[in-house]
């Protein structure tokens, strides 16, 4: 397990319900979080045997014996360490969002397949009941053609460019402040940017609309027929507002942001990271904290179990995301959120970033990854990486 903080720390307790999984090793550039980290697995399975590790480089180097990683660091760090992962022979679960450019995105998809390996991004509601539910319902044509797909990304202030002020930093023992930093710009250590995720708020290390979207948008997708679609198109709709989008299919992709709460209700679902899908035959919609998920008529809800069980039998994939990765482990064959899905769904993201930054509206080509006839936003595509965290 590599990043053990808040959603590591979940990830790996989730790993370890996980009967033919051992966890025997775990790393983190925090000190305090790795000894936490190793605690919680030895109380769990029982011994003292799991070790810890401050460089993720030092650990793909020493254990060869490792066949997958989680990867749950702070964002900035996850093409990263998935690519070297990958190149070291290990499997990846990297949570969401899984890289912070378009760049970073295309180097995970051809790392995945250059090395063979398995790579499920923690877009869990893929895998969840609710939600795939609702995208079943869309895909499967029971709503008839879908005209409108609608995904939550949230609100959010935007996101900082300047940066904290220097504080002494902590001893390397006890955080390597260059390797916290990894591949992201240079600056002088805070403890605001460690202590509470902080840096979530820093467009160094974060995005804006991918920070959601990276689950919604590809749950949004997964109920779309994407056969043909080559373009799409963003409509600059002013700061921090709902965004248009239209696919080459004629489909409208709405990337919803909800004002207050995010569990406060809107007029598309109550709750977090939800998704809905409008068709000539009615609607379907499903988030965070839903008994069932909401259609437009109780009717569509009668074959509720039948479609989730034709799922199940189609795929042949469990309704736990953790357990789909796994399980791909040992056939080899692509997870339900694979490299592929992650990047699709990540350009859209990233590319309503950029439209969001040169406040305008462009136009995607989805199957080349760059935009039609627009320099500067080509130019966004990639950051620089500092060294020596290249990739």
């Amino acid at each position: 397990a590599i990043g053990v903080g808040g959603r590591g720390a979940y990830d790996l307790g989730w790993i370890l319900t996980e009967r033919d999984v051992q966890c025997v090793a775990v790393c983190d550039a925090l000190k305090s979080r790795c000894d936490a980290a190793k605690r919680l697995v030895d109380d769990k399975q029982g011994t003292r045997d799991c070790a810890t590790y401050g460089d993720l480089r030092e650990f793909l180097v020493e254990r060869a014996d490792v066949d997958a990683v989680l990867i749950a660091t702070g964002d900035r760090w996850h093409a990263l360490a998935s690519v070297l992962a990958m190149r070291a022979g290990k499997d990846v679960y990297c949570e969401k969002p899984a890289c912070l450019t378009m760049a970073q995105g295309q180097q995970v998809v051809e790392t995945a397949r250059r090395y063979a390996r398995v790579y499920q991004t923690g877009a869990q509601r893929l895998s969840e009941p609710n939600h795939v539910f609702a995208i079943e319902l869309a895909r499967s044509g029971r709503l008839g053609p879908i005209h409108t797909a609608y995904a939550d990304i949230r609100w959010r202030d935007g996101l900082r460019h300047d940066w904290l002020p220097a504080e002494p930093e902590p001893t390397p023992d006890e955080l390597d402040w260059d390797l916290w930093l990894g591949p992201c710009p240079w600056r002088p250590y805070n403890s605001g940017y460690v202590n509470g995720g902080g840096w979530y708020h820093f467009y160094d290390f974060a995005t804006d609309v991918a920070m959601w979207g990276a689950h919604t948008v590809a749950q949004a997708l997964a109920g779309l027929d994407l056969t043909g679609v080559n373009f799409i198109e963003f409509e600059y709709a002013g700061p921090d507002a709902t965004m248009i989008t239209r696919l080459s299919s004629g489909v409208k992709l709405v990337l919803f942001r909800v004002a207050g709460s995010v569990w406060e209700p809107c007029e598309y679902w109550h709750g977090a990271c939800g998704e809905r899908f409008d068709g000539s035959e009615g609607w379907a919609a499903a988030a965070d904290g839903y008994s069932r998920t909401e259609v437009s008529s109780p009717q569509l809800l009668r074959e509720s179990r039948k479609v989730l069980a034709d799922y199940v039998a189609r795929t042949q994939r469990p309704l736990n995301h953790m357990r789909d990765f796994f399980d791909c482990v040992r056939s080899r064959r692509p997870p339900v959120a694979n490299a592929e899905v992650m990047q699709r769904s990540m350009n859209i993201c990233l590319a309503a970033d950029i439209c969001e930054q040169l406040k305008r509206n462009l136009k995607f080509d989805l199957l080349k990854a760059e935009f039609v006839g627009d320099t500067a936003a080509n130019r966004l595509r990639s950051r620089a990486m500092r060294a020596p965290y290249l990739g």
